[in-house]
């Protein structure tokens, strides 16, 4: 139930072990994919769950099959996984301060926020989320 702050340039992150992303989870590696998903999000009246992660993080390995098992679950949301250090301007422009850190957005403006690889609190963010929305059809705007 930890998190990470961030590392310096000189540590050594050849081990990627973890799978980050797989299940419904879509990686994002450039500010353009972000937008187009954010985009994509906001048509179909989807949720997004963001992912701020790094691969060197412990928490971060540890609640990544966990995300893609939530992913999986709720195909009705949308799940994003960001890599810290791939996108570290755009990661920065968040203010992430420690790894993992979820953002909850809709129509592209935050709802909710964890920081920590709190799985409870990741599964009741999730669910709360999901019950706030109203089933209906999907509606053109």
């Amino acid at each position: 139930m930890g998190s990470c702050v961030s590392k310096g340039k000189g540590d050594d992150d050849s081990v990627h072990n973890v799978e980050f992303s797989g299940g419904n989870v879509h990686l994002i590696t450039t500010k353009e994919s972000w937008d187009e998903k954010l985009a994509e999000a906001g048509r179909d009246g989807k949720i997004v769950v963001a992912n701020f992660s790094a691969t060197w993080c412990g928490p971060c390995k540890i609640v990544a099959p966990y995300f893609i098992e939530l992913s999986e679950k709720h195909p009705s949301l949308m799940f994003l996984l960001v890599d810290v250090d791939e996108l570290s301007d755009f990661s920065s422009s968040w203010d992430i301060k420690a790894t993992p850190t979820f953002f909850f957005l809709k129509n592209g403006q935050q709802i909710g926020k964890l920081v920590g690889a709190n799985k409870p609190e990741l599964q009741k963010k999730v669910t709360s989320i999901i019950d706030s929305v109203p089933e209906s059809p999907q509606r053109s705007s």
